[in-house]
């Protein structure tokens, strides 16, 4: 199996596409908005991957958060809202916010599962700073780390009851960066007393089944490298301080955070300590030079994906996706009449 998540070129495969899957094996896929028409589609498109492989439990992820990142939009499905939503439940009643992003989460899961996605790259735990770039924003869960936590750890609980498996991200902290990482490699000067702030809502999740890291240089730490890159950052940041044990995905390759060639930056990547190379464009020369310079699946890798795989499962309870909805709009609702 090769250490890598490849995207996909269109709304079905391509004889190449096919051809190559099956040769590689990569251990997962990632799906975008070019990915996507409606239900019949995406569920016939995700059974053709778990075909080529003959395994029913396949890594298939999205970033499906709500708001402005979501790749499934109306009107065929739902529109969810962004984490803002949710901190600014918790400022008026913290066990009703935490309900809320449970219920969203998991009516959210719902639609994920029914076409045959296994993992969502979801929730995001980077604790919003004042004057930071927009990147994350209103995607972020708060500026306080417990309220971060407690909200993530609400979206995992939801998704793992629809049967998804939720990704923390971007480890070891995005909510400092003053740049975009998809333009430009953020550099982050801040001590390490105070980057423990954007360690802890990553260590109170220590146990998440997936994670994902951060291209953003952190001087702290390592002067030279991006954290994705840095073997500092991946093994004593992410793997002993924060205490992470999940399967670590890298952030897309493709952004422009990086330098190299995009098999460059995989093989760099897997040799620092991630698990997996995320490659999410389907620039077929960049998949087959992933799959070409990237060794086989370290064995503990493939523990780890083999435990995120069964983390996405559904707990057997028979929820319907319309009373979680009315549930959390109930109690989002509870900000307005605050205000």
């Amino acid at each position: 199996m090769t250490p890598a998540i490849f995207g996909l070129s269109g709304l079905t495969l391509t004889a190449e596409e096919r051809a190559f899957f099956r040769e590689s094996d990569p251990a997962g896929y990632i799906l975008f908005g070019r990915n996507i028409r409606d239900r019949a589609q995406v569920r016939a498109l995700t059974d053709e991957l778990r075909a080529i492989h003959g395994r029913e439990r396949l890594f298939v992820c999205i970033d499906q958060e709500g708001g402005r990142v979501a790749r499934m939009k109306p009107p065929e499905w739902l529109a969810f809202p962004p984490g803002e939503s949710f901190d600014r439940l918790y400022d008026v009643a913290p066990i009703s916010a935490i309900e809320a992003a449970r219920s969203n989460a998991q009516a959210l899961g719902i639609d994920l599962a029914e076409v045959g996605i296994s993992v969502d790259c979801h929730p995001p735990l980077d604790v919003r700073q004042p004057g930071a770039n927009d990147v994350i924003g209103d995607r972020a869960l708060g500026s306080e780390p417990v309220r971060v936590a407690a909200l993530g750890r609400a979206i995992l609980d939801g998704l793992g009851r629809a049967g998804i498996a939720g990704c923390i991200k971007h480890m070891p902290g995005h909510g400092r960066a003053m740049a975009d990482s998809h333009k430009d490699l953020p550099v982050v000067d801040a001590s390490e007393e105070e980057l423990e702030i954007d360690l802890a809502p990553f260590r109170a999740l220590a146990d998440a089944p997936v994670g994902m890291t951060a291209h953003i240089r952190y001087t702290a730490w390592d002067n030279d490298n991006p954290g994705t890159l840095s073997p500092f950052v991946i093994g004593e940041i992410v793997r002993k301080r924060i205490g992470f044990d999940g399967l670590l995905l890298t952030d897309d390759l493709d952004m422009q955070a990086l330098t190299g060639t995009v098999p460059e930056r995989a093989a760099r990547a897997i040799a620092a300590g991630c698990d997996i190379a995320l490659n999410c464009w389907a620039k077929m020369d960049d998949m087959v030079g992933i799959a070409n310079g990237l060794p086989t699946i370290a064995d503990a890798a493939a523990a780890r994906l083999d435990r995120a795989l069964h983390a996405a499962q559904a707990d057997g309870s028979e929820v319907a996706q319309s009373a979680l909805l009315a549930k959390r709009d109930a109690l989002l609702a509870l900000t307005e009449a605050a205000a």
